[in-house]
């Protein structure tokens, strides 16, 4: 008995996911997909924090910028891999030469409650970390008791 499993997805878009994930010189197989970090944001009282999970890269790697109030989170990391032996080579023909691009980009709208200019990022294992200060105004103030004059 075999099992056969039924792709519910539409025609073309199997085709072409087929003929684009095919590796026709044998080998890996490729996807066009770009891998996209996961993020935790944590809230607490005074501040915000995102983290961006992105093992294997350096902090170098990063680019953060803020324009306005959105924050944006990118890498682009390029590697080409190929033998010494067709670097020495002068006329030298590829039958297969891999090469590995890695980007990501993540944009985030920021609250007004955000204080733009103390914004601080750090990069330890594995987990980029962007501390987002409230502002004074916006801190959850402590409760009181008001008094009835």
């Amino acid at each position: 008995m075999t099992l056969v499993r039924k792709n519910t997805a539409p025609y073309l878009p199997s085709v072409f996911e087929e003929l684009l994930n095919t590796d026709w010189l044998g080998g890996r197989t490729n996807t066009f997909a770009t891998a996209t970090p996961s993020v935790n944001i944590i809230e607490k009282d005074d501040s915000f924090t995102v983290q961006v999970a992105a093992p294997g890269l350096k902090k170098e790697d990063f680019n953060i910028q803020l324009d306005n109030d959105l924050l944006t989170i990118s890498s682009e990391i390029k590697k080409e891999a190929e033998s010494q032996d067709a670097q020495a080579a002068e006329n030298q023909k590829f039958t297969r030469r891999e090469f590995n691009y890695t980007s990501f980009k993540r944009s985030f709208n920021l609250p007004e409650s955000v204080n733009t200019a103390k914004i601080t990022a750090e990069y330890v294992d594995g987990i980029l970390t962007i501390g987002l200060p409230k502002r004074e105004e916006a801190r959850v103030q402590p409760s009181r008791l008001i008094e009835i004059a």
